[in-house]
């Protein structure tokens, strides 16, 4: 099922953010985790929000997470969630975790909370000690507050070697009431299918279990995060986290309610929107690629195959080459295991047929050249199989991916 079929019912929230759903505040500080930029940040519900989570797949998960999933296991809800970059605590055995649970008391004191009621993140470096002195010094300067600044100040907490920040926000009526989602995400490189490879985060008013959000945001994560990739590496600490607090006060969303699915495309929509923001700010990427499989033997593996294409480092250097070289779509289809005929397929660039019915096609090579050196590209494969189809997406991989990642640690 395509949960993006309900995209009619709505609406962009211009100059939204994380802070537009009601009854939620942010803060940020910079606590000199990494150096003088901010680098802690807070969010917070003024009730107790419905939450779930979705985390990385890596078998080395970073304590922060091993705190989150105990915080959300409690009571399946939260009312802050508290994030640093510049340090990922990740791989730091039993101080990090220790240092994981610290940080979330100190964040419930400041808020006056219990303390599983308080999510935490982090991102950075892997297998450095966080600076505790500097993490309570910075949580005790923290101010809430909900005005666009405080949103922007947040967003700009969370970033690594990210350049731009992540935010979307969208609404839709649901039983005559507003619901609005707001979010927020981090990540540029480490980006890879599976929910291992970036910091989400997304706020909502609408009234919905933890149990149903959970089930929800599970599936759009299918379709979404899961869908991109920029270098093919996982990362140990990252998450996908949602809070509802309800105050929408809209009746409560179950699979049965009648605007199920306006809910689901909602979720569906924030999620897609956030995820291609990641792909296209992957580290030295220059070009955002968009991948489309129809005609697979069903939806699962029409995604597979578009993650395999848009993952291709072969697909990507010739993207970034401006090279419309069809051979290593195909090439990439092949390795991906699905069930296909060889004789069937169909591959476009563009608004260019390379391949129809698995037969080469002539086209310009001077008009593939202008459209991939534009910084959208876009990639059609019908494999004339089944129904199934599904989207990826990714960037080019340039010189400067190896710049950044082979200084990242100065």
């Amino acid at each position: 099922m395509q949960i993006l079929s309900e995209v009619d019912k709505i609406k962009t929230v211009e100059n939204g953010s994380i802070l537009t759903p009601k009854g939620f505040q942010t803060a940020a500080v910079a606590a000199g985790i990494r150096y003088t930029k901010l680098d802690l940040g807070v969010i917070f519900s003024e009730k107790l929000a419905n939450s779930a989570a979705v985390y990385t797949t890596n078998l080395f998960q970073a304590a922060p997470i091993k705190v989150t999933q105990e915080s959300i296991a409690s009571e399946g809800a939260l009312q802050a969630v508290v994030v640093n970059s510049g340090c990922a605590n990740a791989c730091t055995g039993t101080q990090g975790y220790e240092d994981a649970l610290k940080m979330r008391a100190l964040t419930a004191e400041k808020l006056g909370i219990k303390d599983t009621y308080v999510a935490v993140a982090s991102t950075g470096v892997i297998g450095e000690y966080l600076n505790m002195e500097k993490v309570a010094a910075g949580l005790e300067l923290l101010s809430l507050g909900n005005a666009n600044e405080d949103a922007v100040a947040f967003q700009t907490a969370i970033l690594t070697t990210d350049l731009m920040m992540k935010t979307c926000c969208y609404s839709a009526e649901i039983d005559g009431k507003t619901v609005t989602i707001g979010g927020t995400s981090k990540g540029s490189g480490m980006i890879h299918p599976n929910m291992a490879t970036m910091l989400a985060f997304l706020t909502t008013d609408a009234n919905i279990s933890s149990e149903h959000l959970a089930a929800a945001l599970k599936q759009v994560t299918n379709q979404s995060f899961n869908q991109i990739t920029v270098d093919g590496d996982t990362s140990t600490n990252d998450m996908v986290l949602v809070m509802a607090n309800g105050m929408a006060e809209n009746e409560p969303l179950t699979p049965d309610h009648p605007e199920w699915l306006t809910f689901m495309g909602l979720l569906g929509k924030s999620c897609e929107s956030l995820a291609k923001q990641i792909a296209k700010d992957g580290e030295g990427a220059t070009k955002l690629v968009e991948v489309e499989v129809k005609g697979a033997v069903n939806d699962s593996e029409a995604r597979w195959v578009a993650k395999q294409i848009v993952g291709s480092n072969l697909v990507k250097t010739a993207i970034y080459g401006a090279d419309a070289n069809w051979g290593r779509i195909i090439g990439a289809i092949g390795q991906s295991n699905a069930s296909l005929n060889p004789e069937t397929v169909d591959i476009a660039i563009g608004p260019i047929k390379m391949l129809e019915k698995s037969e080469p096609q002539k086209f310009s090579e001077e008009e593939a050249l202008a459209y991939l050196k534009e910084d959208f590209i876009q990639i059609f494969v019908d494999l004339h199989y089944g129904d199934g189809q599904g989207k990826a997406w990714g960037c080019d991989l340039s010189y400067d991916y190896i710049k950044i990642n082979a200084s990242y640690r100065s």
